[in-house]
C-alpha cells in the first residue's frame, strides 16, 4: 500500500500545492476580503497537519496577556465537535459551559487550563466569534487557535509553531503533512521550534529554517513535564510513587512524541498504543488496553491531558493517570516583550 501511495499522492500533492498558492495569491492581491476586530489578534498556528505542540503555546501566550491585565479569548474552530456549524462558548473565562461532545478535545482542554485567564470560544468564522466575544463578553484581545492559514481574520502577531522531530512535514498533503509550502513561513513573525529535547539534529534545522524565515526571530522550546493525576482525581506526589512498568496509549498527532517524553522522564513502558487524532473513546478500547496492560505485567496506564477529557466517563480495571505539562520557551522574555509591544 505504502509503494502504491508513492505513485498515486503526488499528483494530488501537486495539485494541493496549486490551490493552496491560488488562495494565497488571493488573500495577497486583496481579491478574497479580511475582516479585522476591534482589537488585538494574535494567531498560533502551524505549516504542517499534526501535532506540533501547539495548544500548550496557545496556553502561554493566554497566560501572558492575561498578566498584563487583559481580558482574554480564545477563537478556535473546534475540530471534530458535534455540531461544526454552531458556535460554541466553551467558557466564558470564569467557567465551563459546554461539554466536550459540543466543543472538541483541545478547545475543551484549553478551557479547563485557562479558568480564570480566558474565554473559549469555537465558531468556525473566527471574525463573527470575535465580534460576539467582544460585545457579550468585554474580551480585550484574542488569541486565534490554529489560525495560521485562517486568513480571513486579520492578526497583530502571526506566531508559528515548527515541530523540531518532523520540521518540514514530508512534503505537501496528501503525500506528506504540509499544510501549504514552506515560503509560507514567510508571513511569520517569529517561530517556535517546539519538543527540541527529542531531536540531535537541532542546529541543523535551526539552520535551515533561517534560510527560510530571515531575520525572523526563531524561539526554541521544550515540554516539560508539571506532574502526574490519577485520572478524575488527585495529583499525584511524588511522581515516582506510581507503579511500574506502564502502559501508555494516546490519540495525538504525533503518538511518538509522548511515548519518547515519557522514556525520558523514566517510565518503562511495556504497551504503547497509538490511536488516531482526537479519536472518540469506547468502553471496549479501554478494556483492550487494560487487558493489553495486564497482559504485559503494567501496573498503571498513562495518557495525555487532551485524551483525558474524553475518558471520565470510562472505567478502568487499572488504576490510569494523566501526564500534565507545559511549554518552557528559551528566551521567553524576547517574546514576551513582541507580546507586549502590539498590546501598546
Amino acid at each position: 500500500m505504502k509503494t502504491a501511495n508513492s505513485f498515486i499522492l503526488p499528483p494530488f500533492s501537486a495539485l494541493y500545492s496549486l490551490a493552496t498558492r491560488l488562495r494565497l495569491a488571493a488573500y495577497r492581491r486583496h481579491l478574497l476580503s479580511v475582516s479585522k476586530l476591534d482589537a488585538v489578534v494574535i494567531s498560533v498556528g502551524n505549516i504542517t497537519t499534526g501535532g506540533t505542540g501547539k495548544t500548550p503555546l496557545v496556553e502561554w501566550v493566554c497566560r501572558v496577556l492575561a498578566d498584563e491585565g487583559k481580558r482574554v479569548c480564545v477563537l478556535t474552530r473546534g475540530y471534530r465537535r458535534q455540531n461544526p456549524n454552531e458556535q460554541v462558548v466553551v467558557s466564558d473565562g470564569n467557567k465551563i459551559i459546554a461539554e466536550v461532545a459540543a466543543a472538541g478535545d483541545e478547545a475543551l482542554l484549553l478551557a479547563r487550563n485557562l479558568v480564570g485567564i480566558a474565554a473559549v470560544v469555537c465558531n468556525s468564522n473566527r471574525s463573527e466569534a470575535g465580534r460576539w466575544a467582544i460585545n457579550n463578553l468585554q474580551s480585550e484581545v484574542f488569541v486565534l487557535d490554529d489560525g495560521f492559514q485562517h486568513l480571513q481574520l486579520a492578526r497583530d502577531l502571526n506566531i508559528v509553531t515548527i515541530d523540531a522531530t518532523n520540521p518540514w512535514g514530508g512534503g505537501m498533503l496528501p503525500s506528506g503533512h504540509l499544510r501549504e509550502p514552506l515560503g509560507g513561513l514567510g508571513r511569520a513573525d517569529c517561530v517556535v521550534l517546539t519538543r527540541t529535547e527529542q531531536t540531535m539534529e537541532l542546529a541543523a534545522i535551526t539552520a535551515a529554517l533561517q534560510k527560510i524565515v530571515g531575520q525572523t526571530p526563531v524561539f526554541r522550546s521544550r515540554m516539560v513535564t508539571t506532574g502526574l493525576r490519577r485520572l478524575g482525581g488527585e495529583t499525584l506526589d511524588p511522581v515516582s510513587s506510581i507503579q511500574k512498568p506502564v502502559a501508555a496509549f494516546c490519540g495525538v498527532g504525533n503518538p511518538e512524541s509522548f511515548f519518547n517524553h515519557l522514556r525520558r522522564e523514566g517510565f518503562e513502558l511495556a504497551v504503547e498504543r497509538a490511536f488516531p487524532d482526537h479519536y472518540n473513546y469506547q468502553q471496549v478500547d479501554v478494556d483492550r488496553m487494560v487487558a493489553d496492560a495486564r497482559g504485559k505485567g503494567a501496573g498503571s496506564i498513562l495518557t495525555t491531558a487532551k485524551d483525558a477529557v474524553k475518558l471520565s466517563s470510562f472505567h478502568f480495571e487499572v488504576p490510569c493517570y494523566v501526564l500534565e505539562i507545559k511549554i518552557s520557551i528559551e528566551d521567553d522574555a524576547q517574546l514576551i516583550q513582541m507580546i507586549r509591544n502590539q498590546l501598546n
